[in-house]
């Protein structure tokens, strides 16, 4: 039996974070390891799924797409990263090191990522020069060993992580529509996305036919998957009770005071100064995006902005 399916973007995250949490490493690690659920909009859906809800869902997210615009969340509207140990959330440490002190091969490690190629290599932007929390824990995931479990979205499809990863970076572009990245490419990742999905949770053969839409179905891919007749309509039951999942209620970063703070983004300044790379003003305010030090009321119309900041 054949079965064809259009997913937007959030159905995909749903779906996504169902199979994500039928993995059966995921099923041991909450049982008898840990595992650490890092900052994503995909992710709030994989924590969902395995928790049963995940806290603060609408902020639970660290550097976005939004407003057309590449941006970041208000920093100290983040909640904190998710860690459980054998199934229960934990207060998290100072450092990415002492999180994953003592880990092994049976604890798992969760990033959603922003770009998926046909070989299911993935790829992280990074806002922060450094990559962030995933830049941080990664040295760690591949010295010992660690899992990494990476879901991801088709409608993050590209030809080539490698040709991608080549292309971006801080110091490398002229001009960001929004805020700087780079991306650290992940070629030893265990990618989840639609097509694994239905492998995962249904024994199915999937293939990725098409995608795009309007009107709210923006991003939207089209799956075929085919198999015998009763996992294909079990699959078409669990499709039907999360069809028209609503979008998170996400919020850009108040552009008004997103400048970035040191060190992260300053690495080298006092050097530049020192040979009039940059001038002492330019030195203290180091603008991370097109937009910093923008008020609401000047930021263009067709942005969907924050309340003014009091």
């Amino acid at each position: 039996m054949r079965a064809v399916f259009a997913f937007t973007p959030w159905e995909s995250k749903r779906l996504i974070g169902k199979a994500v949490a039928a993995l059966p490493e995921v099923k041991h690690a909450l049982e008898h390891a840990q595992i650490v659920i890092a900052h994503g909009s995909t992710n709030v859906y994989v924590a969902d799924e395995i928790m049963g809800e995940c806290p603060e869902a609408d902020r639970y997210v660290s550097g976005q797409v939004i407003n057309g615009t590449l941006c970041q969340t208000q920093p100290e509207e983040k909640p904190a990263i998710l860690r459980l140990v054998k199934g229960v959330s934990v207060p998290p440490v100072r450092t990415m090191d002492e999180t994953l002190a003592g880990w092994d091969d049976t604890s798992l490690f969760i990033k959603g990522a922003n770009a998926v190629d046909h070989e299911f290599n993935a790829g992280i932007f990074n806002a922060h020069h450094a990559a962030g929390t995933i830049g941080f824990a990664y040295g760690a995931i591949c010295g010992t060993g660690i899992p990494l479990i990476v879901p991801v979205g088709l409608e993050k499809l590209v030809p080539s992580i490698k040709a991608a990863a080549n292309e971006l970076g801080h110091a490398k572009a002229d001009y960001f529509y929004g805020t700087k990245i780079g991306m650290l490419p992940l070629m030893n990742a265990k990618v989840i996305t639609e097509i694994q999905a239905f492998d995962i949770l249904f024994g199915l053969n999937a293939v990725h036919v098409g995608g795009g839409g309007v009107s709210g179905s923006e991003g939207t891919v089209v799956i075929s998957v085919t198999g015998e007749e009763a996992p294909v309509r079990a699959a078409i039951e669990l499709v039907e009770t999360f069809k028209g999942e609503p979008p998170l209620k996400l919020k850009k970063r108040r552009c008004a005071t997103c400048f970035a703070p040191p060190p992260a983004f300053t690495s080298g300044t006092d050097a530049a100064k020192a040979v009039g790379t940059v001038s002492d003003a330019e030195a203290r305010v180091i603008k991370q995006c097109i937009f910093s030090g923008t008020a609401e009321e000047d930021l263009p119309d067709w942005f969907q902005k924050r309340e003014p900041v009091a």
